[in-house]
C-alpha cells in the first residue's frame, strides 16, 4: 500500500458520547475515513499514524439526512465511520501534543 494513500484515508477522530462510551469499553476507536476506504487501508493506516497494533475494523457507511432551509432544501453529506479495536493493552490519545 501506498504511504501517500494511507496518510489520506483517516480523515478525522470521532469524539461524540458513543465513541467515548465504545473507547472505554470495548478499546476501540472511531474514525470519520474516506468513502472508498477499504478494511486493510484503514487498519494500515491507523498502525502508520498511531503506532499502535490493530486487531479488526468494522465500517459503518451513513447516507446524508436531507434538511429544509427556509424554503430550500439541502442535503448533509454521506458519511463513512470505521470502528477500529486495538489489541489489549494499545491506546490511542487524542489529547497528547508532539
Amino acid at each position: 500500500m501506498n504511504a501517500e494513500r494511507l496518510m489520506q484515508v483517516i480523515l478525522a477522530p470521532v469524539v461524540t458520547e458513543k465513541s467515548t462510551m465504545i473507547a472505554e469499553k470495548n478499546n476501540q476507536v472511531a474514525f470519520r475515513v474516506v468513502a472508498d476506504a477499504t478494511k486493510p487501508e484503514i487498519k494500515a493506516a491507523v498502525e502508520l499514524l498511531f503506532k499502535v497494533e490493530v486487531e479488526s475494523v468494522q465500517v459503518a457507511n451513513r447516507k446524508g439526512k436531507e434538511k429544509r432551509f427556509g424554503r430550500f432544501m439541502g442535503r448533509r453529506r454521506n458519511e463513512r465511520k470505521a470502528y477500529v479495536s486495538l489489541k489489549a493493552g494499545q491506546e490511542i490519545d487524542f489529547t497528547e501534543v508532539n
